[in-house]
């Protein structure tokens, strides 16, 4: 069983940014794909980006030239890295492991 454990949500100026990251275990991560999605109160979840098992990487359009999605195979884990962010309030960002391991969320939030 995948288990994912998100980190390094908070509280940030509009222009900020936040870096999180998502370790993995339980499975042979640097075989598989990893992915971030985002959920807004009252919003559904939405996809962030993704990187495939030799890192080639893929972003929504809102987040493309800010985000930056990596990931470290000799510590099972995926990073994502915002910039400039805007504001907007809070979002919960979610860790993915296709085909339906999600971590517990970490949240974080923009101010204006």
């Amino acid at each position: 069983q995948v288990q994912l454990v998100e980190s390094g949500g908070g509280l940030v100026q509009s222009g900020g940014s936040l870096r999180l990251s998502c370790a993995a275990s339980g499975s042979i991560f640097s075989n598989n794909p990893m992915a971030w999605y985002r959920q807004s109160p009252g919003k559904q979840r939405e996809f962030v980006a993704s990187i495939s098992s030799g890192s080639s990487t893929n972003y929504a359009v809102s987040v493309k030239g800010r985000f930056t999605i990596s990931r470290d195979n000799a510590k099972n884990t995926v990073y994502l890295e915002m910039n400039s962010l805007k504001p907007g309030g809070a979002a919960v960002y979610y860790c993915h492991h296709p085909p339906q391991s999600w971590g517990q969320g970490t949240q974080g939030t923009v101010s204006s």
